[in-house]
């Protein structure tokens, strides 16, 4: 456990460094983190240039203009920081200044509009240097506010930016003691973390949607999304005003049922809610919950499934939320368009047990009525019992007596729906069946998951077998 510092500690410890020499550029809310700078002492041996441009036709005339006139946005943001580093590079000489780090630190934010409809959000990041003579790193993170008050949210910003500057001189080569220290006087209460980006020679190393993966696991943000490149996304990025189809799994590993589900499930979506696939958001979603190992998250299996479930094409949101309910509030915050989800009939039984909604002042109907908002419809994908060969579906399925009435007027009123176009043929598929197999180094598995995934999910057991026996050589 490092000593958490206040952020005059901190600011203080950045100007008594003579190597840390750069600029701050702040819009939107105030020069709220080279205030800290200013205040500690030391300043000038540290600040360049503070300035915030905050009138739009004059900040155009330093960084160019922005499509659609969109400032707060991370294309903005990374436009501000290179500007301001190269400005730092054209004026300054490293031959009367040797040893130097430059940096430059940026925010373009937009805080609590006067209605207080719009909570805020903005973009915060850092573009600097581990060694005078070594290329440039940055760091790019996506906040969202959550205090009533736009004072409160501009001491929270600052808060937050001393953190990072001091984070990425101190604890880059230490990325996950980085992100836990942004939060130093800064409660999660009040600020949301939902994108983080690491770039440069110095996080070479760094995955960054393990970075992503500690944001939830810390309870930064609820949710994180890659893209089937394995790349961060924004979630307002992709899912504003987007029609959204999810389907939920383990996906460990993922199988010929669970691609089946989505396709039959999807077909049917698109057909109900009369669009078209450039109209949705198809995602593959994992709760923190099915990551868990032991007490704890497994990352090698997590970026395993991840890249499995990437190369097939899928874009992945990892989420807090064990709930169905609270992942379908989730979705509505960026959309109002149509939302649907495929689930199997395990899963639908879980949804109306009640003992997950003992938290819930109203019970289970406050969360039904989450659940079911905006004519949101489960598709439902059909069970095969193992031992009995009893096909169960929306029609067979048992719900507990004092639950049978609202089951079936959700069944009625078509918002639980079976999927009749599925292959019967994987109806026999079980994915703890091939994980036993897997782990046993059995064959007879591989034509049960997609094509391709076979031959991935061996050469990553073997990479990770001959990892291990590397270890031993030198343990």
């Amino acid at each position: 456990m490092y000593q958490k510092l206040t952020p005059k500690q901190k600011a203080l410890t950045i100007n008594l460094d003579p190597t840390i020499y750069g600029t701050f550029a702040e819009i939107g809310a105030g020069q709220e983190t080279v205030r800290h700078f200013f205040r500690a002492g030391g300043a000038s041996g540290t600040i360049a240039k503070a300035m915030s441009a905050y009138d739009k036709d004059f900040s155009d005339a330093i960084y160019g203009k922005e499509v659609k006139n969109r400032y707060v946005t991370q294309n903005r943001l990374r436009k501000m920081l290179r500007y301001e580093v190269s400005l730092i590079e054209e004026r300054i000489s490293r031959e009367n200044h040797p040893g130097r780090k430059f940096f430059s630190y940026a925010n373009t934010v937009t805080t609590i509009n006067f209605d207080k409809t719009l909570k805020g959000h903005g973009w915060v990041g850092i573009r600097f240097q581990v060694e005078e003579n070594q290329d440039y790193n940055e760091i790019v993170i996506h906040v969202k506010f959550k205090e009533n008050d736009a004072t409160l949210q501009q001491e929270t910003l600052g808060n937050l930016g001393v953190n990072l500057i001091f984070g990425a001189f101190n604890y880059y080569d230490n990325p996950r003691r980085l992100i836990e220290s942004l939060y130093d006087d800064v409660a999660t209460d009040n600020l949301e973390i939902d994108m983080i980006d690491f770039s440069g020679p110095a996080f070479a190393y760094v995955d960054n949607r393990l970075m992503s993966l500690q944001l939830v696991k810390n309870n930064m943000t609820d949710a994180v999304i890659f893209n089937s490149e394995g790349n961060n996304m924004l979630p307002a990025d992709i899912l504003y005003k987007k029609n959204i189809f999810a389907v939920r799994g383990s996906f460990r590993p993922v199988t010929k049922v669970n691609i089946d589900m989505l396709r039959s499930g999807m077909d049917m979506f698109l057909k109900d809610a009369t669009c078209t696939m450039e109209e949705t958001e198809v995602l593959i979603e994992i709760t923190i919950s099915n990551l868990r190992a032991d007490g704890d998250i497994n990352e090698r299996d997590f970026l395993d499934r991840v890249d499995v479930l990437g190369k097939l094409g899928y874009t992945v949101i990892i989420s807090n939320f064990s709930e169905y309910y609270r992942l379908i509030d989730y979705f509505s915050h960026y959309t109002n368009g149509n939302i649907g989800v495929a689930m199997g009939v395990n899963n639908m039984l879980m949804v109306f047990d009640e003992k997950y909604y003992k938290d819930l002042s109203g019970g289970i109907l406050e969360a039904f009525g989450k659940f079911f908002r905006n004519g949101m419809r489960v598709y439902l994908y059909p069970y095969k019992d193992p031992e009995t060969h009893e096909l169960l579906d929306s029609d067979n399925l048992k719900v507990e007596e004092n639950l049978k009435e609202l089951y079936k007027y959700f069944k009625l009123n078509n918002r639980i729906v079976d999927i009749k176009n599925y292959n019967p043929e994987f109806l026999e598929i079980y994915s703890r069946e091939i994980l036993r197999k897997i782990a046993c180094n059995m064959s007879g598995w591989e034509n049960q998951v997609p094509e391709g995934v076979a031959e991935m999910i061996k050469e990553r057991a073997m990479f990770g077998f001959k990892n291990e026996l590397s270890l031993k050589q030198f343990s």
